[in-house]
Order: C-alpha cells, then sequence, then structure tokens
C-alpha cells in the first residue's frame, strides 16, 4: 500500500532512503491529490489482468499502449547513471502513468510550495502523475522494481527538465494547481 510523506531537504545521503523530516509528516491520498494532482488507485496484482479493475481506468482515461519496465543493476546497463537521469527533476507533456507489479520505489513530486512529496509505491500500486508536474523517481534500498507503463497513443517519453515553465503544460498544470484539485477516488 501506498504510502506518501514530506522530504527532508538532505541531499548529500543516498537519494534511496526514505529521508523523513524531523518528525515524520505524512499525507493522506486526499492531500496528495488535493496538493499536487496526483491520483492513486489499488489494484489486486493477483487479479489485475482479469478482474476488469485496469481495463476501466485505462477506458476511462483513453490509455491504449503499454509496456513493461524493469528496472535493478541486472537489468539496467549503466545502472548508476540510470538511476541519475530519473533522479533529475522534470516533466513530462503527457501523464506518467505507472503500476507497480513487483518490488519497490518513490516518486517524487512538488507540492504548490514546492516542497517534495515522496510517494513509496508496491505491487498494486497505480499512480497517475499529471502532465506539467515537476517530478522525479528512484528506486528504494531494495533496488529492484517492476512496473507496467501506460499511454494515451503511441509513447512520446521525452523528460524535459527543469526549468520547464514555459511549457503550456506546465503553465496548464500550475493553472489547475490553483483553481485546487479534487480527489476522484
Amino acid at each position: 500500500m501506498v504510502k506518501v510523506w514530506y522530504m527532508d531537504n538532505d541531499t548529500t545521503s543516498d537519494q534511496r532512503l526514505e529521508h523523513h523530516r524531523n518528525p515524520p509528516e505524512y499525507l493522506s491520498l486526499d492531500e496528495l491529490v488535493q496538493k499536487t494532482g496526483v491520483e492513486y488507485y489499488s489494484l489486486n496484482v493477483e487479479s489485475y489482468t482479469t478482474d476488469g479493475v485496469l481495463e476501466q481506468i485505462k477506458k476511462e482515461r483513453g490509455y491504449t499502449y503499454e509496456d513493461e519496465i524493469t528496472c535493478s543493476e541486472n537489468c539496467l546497463a549503466n545502472y548508476e547513471e540510470k538511476l541519475k537521469s530519473f533522479y533529475t527533476e522534470h516533466l513530462h507533456t503527457d501523464e506518467e502513468i505507472r503500476l507497480v507489479i513487483e518490488g519497490s520505489g518513490y516518486f517524487d513530486v512538488r507540492d504548490g510550495a514546492d516542497q517534495w512529496i515522496r510517494i513509496a509505491v508496491f505491487p498494486g500500486d497505480l499512480i497517475i502523475i499529471p502532465s506539467g508536474i515537476y517530478h522525479r523517481f528512484t528506486l528504494d534500498s531494495n533496488n529492484y522494481i517492476r512496473a507496467k507503463r501506460f499511454f494515451v497513443g503511441e509513447p512520446v517519453w521525452l523528460p524535459y527538465n527543469r526549468p520547464a515553465d514555459d511549457m503550456s503544460c506546465r503553465k496548464e498544470y500550475v493553472d489547475k494547481l490553483q483553481k485546487g484539485f479534487v480527489s476522484v477516488n
């Protein structure tokens, strides 16, 4: 089950550690949606291919393409460099949708006050990161995740590193953020 908290400001320790504030500041899923627009769904990894829940989400959101990615030291060439590139703050022009099948990791997103929120994901967690939000990804100390990725149409998978404030997707995201997000679950 997903866990969400505000991160500390420690930039010298291993990015794969939890990085809690002292004392820890956890957020509920409703607070996550309200502060960032990130959506969360809990799926059963044993039955997601047959229970219809994922198919309904894909249909509602128009996801027509999917693939799978495995991140670990054994299967990623230039592992340390890949981890660094995933952890570089960036945005995309499309939503980023991930369903964790095995393993675990962290998605970090910025809130409206530009503070980092860490989202720890585990098998069965599906998150939807909005277009235009600054974010990053890293493995946790287990160093392994296998996840499904979903796209509307053929994937256009370009990260735009910060600063990218002049991009239309960023301006649209900031506008939605200022108007307020509403939980859909």
